[in-house]
């Protein structure tokens, strides 16, 4: 990487045109991963993201640069081309970098990339051997490891100067049950922002594949989903991302600063019903969506969006709260990789416990939905209009859960659906995920207790 005199003069550089702000971000990713399908590993594989991202600000305009190139030349190369946007008479600016060494909130115990790719396959063999071994009527399984090991040093112009190494680990099982010409899937995919000890102290990879199997053979016995409007109770974990999705992103600064979301001008309203409270928490230890820092240097932080129902506020980036007033950062400025700019992005995000018990809220459906496992989804964050898929779920009457149907999907607005949140259980949890976005793939943990939503448009046949 390079040596902070460089690195001074390619801030000063990029400031030579009369922006106000300037910031360098390098990096150095390592990323593996081992795939196993039909009883054999197919891919072994192995990359080296590295390079440098360049970001200039004067008022409200920004530019950004990037590249692969971290010679002396290369940078100031890069330097030159992003101040030159703005085009103003040459100015000389002085930089004095402070060095920050963030708290650590994420040890990792076993580095992957110490391990021999021989204990990584036993591990994901395991999963698969468990998953097979399900029911004989399991047809295939998928098997991916993988394992990231990333670098990063961030210095600008108010005199920052930081680093962060961040390792995460996941393995994620796919599974197909088939019955003549039926298919159907299951899927189980948990990691942490922690090394090789995650499959060998937190989650045993056999279970990971008897889940994935379980919920395909869930499925091939299913019935299909009756459509209609009723009570839906949706289970803690990942069926957190209808929250993820439905609102969260409507809570981004990416929307909110630019008027485009439905949330715009609501702090200190009540929004949700007032059993909702809603958190992203960058300071989880050991959580897949966790930051010692974000990237742009800020330490994480954990954001009261929601409480009680009432909107307390948003998760903002450096730029975004520039367009503002009254706001300030949240540590949620996040990129997938040099070659975005950072924008302000979700953690681990989550409904908070209720003082629900979760067989009330079962016994409180007199005809409805139980969604056990959520799937994926899509939002417009403009007006929180979504779709989502459940990926398991069971009829309830008359408050008990029957049996399994197939092909439910959740459609709804996000500014409704929160209202209608009725019932909040006691029992949080998290699951794992990637979140797409302007600033590219994030990792992100979602979560909540179970839920009922007293109402809600239900997609079948």
């Amino acid at each position: 990487m390079l040596n902070k005199s460089l690195i001074n003069e390619v801030l000063g550089a990029a400031l030579a045109t009369g922006a106000d702000f300037a910031e360098v971000f390098l990096e150095t990713t390592e990323n593996r991963g081992i795939g196993l399908t039909d009883n054999s590993v197919h891919r072994i594989s192995g990359d080296v993201v590295s390079g440098m991202g360049l970001r200039i600000y004067k008022g409200l305009r920004a530019v950004y640069g990037s590249t692969g190139d971290l010679s002396r030349s290369g940078v100031l190369s890069l330097a030159a081309n992003v101040a030159g946007v703005f085009a103003e008479a040459p100015t000389v600016a002085a930089v004095e970098l402070v060095e920050r060494i963030p708290a650590n909130i994420n040890p990792v115990k076993i580095v992957p990339s110490s391990i021999p790719n021989k204990v990584k396959i036993d591990l994901v063999k395991k999963a698969n051997d468990a998953a097979r071994s399900y029911n004989s009527e399991i047809s295939q399984v998928m098997v991916n490891f993988m394992d990231t090991d990333r670098r990063i040093w961030i210095a600008n112009s108010e005199g920052l100067y930081t680093f962060d190494r961040q390792v995460r680990t996941r393995m994620a099982v796919s599974a197909t049950a088939t019955r003549g010409t039926e298919n159907q899937s299951g899927f189980h995919g948990p990691g942490m922002q922690a090394g090789l000890e995650v499959f060998t102290e937190t989650y045993d990879p056999a279970e990971i594949g008897r889940e994935a199997a379980r919920m395909a053979m869930v499925n091939l016995n299913a019935g299909y989903c009756q459509a209609g409007s009723y009570p839906v109770a949706i289970e803690n974990a990942f069926g957190g991302v209808i929250f993820h999705e439905a609102t969260g992103h409507s809570l981004e600064a990416t929307q909110v600063a630019y008027g485009v979301s439905e949330f715009c001008g609501k702090v200190g309203q009540q929004v949700a019903n007032p059993k909702v409270t809603a958190i992203d928490d960058g300071t989880i230890p050991n959580a897949w969506g966790s930051i010692n820092i974000d990237d742009e240097g800020r330490p994480g932080q954990r954001n009261v969006l929601i409480e009680n129902g009432i909107l307390k506020g948003y998760m903002i980036d450096t730029f975004n709260a520039r367009r503002m007033e009254g706001f300030k950062p949240t540590g949620n400025a996040r990129r997938q990789n040099f070659q975005f700019a950072p924008t302000s992005r979700m953690t681990n995000t989550f409904i908070a416990p209720g003082n629900d018990e979760d067989e009330d809220i079962i016994g409180s459906i007199e005809y409805g939905l139980y969604a056990r496992k959520m799937g994926g989804g899509s939002v417009n964050p403009a007006n929180g209009a979504f779709n989502f898929s459940v990926a398991e779920c069971y009829i309830v009457r008359n408050g008990k859960i029957f049996e399994a149907v197939r092909g439910a999907t959740l459609i709804g607005k996000g500014s409704e659906i929160i209202k209608d949140i009725d019932m909040v259980g006691k029992h949080l949890a998290h699951g794992t995920g990637m979140c797409g976005s302007v600033s590219g793939s994030i990792p992100v943990n979602v979560g909540q207790p179970l839920i009922r939503v007293a109402k809600i448009t239900v997609g079948g046949r």
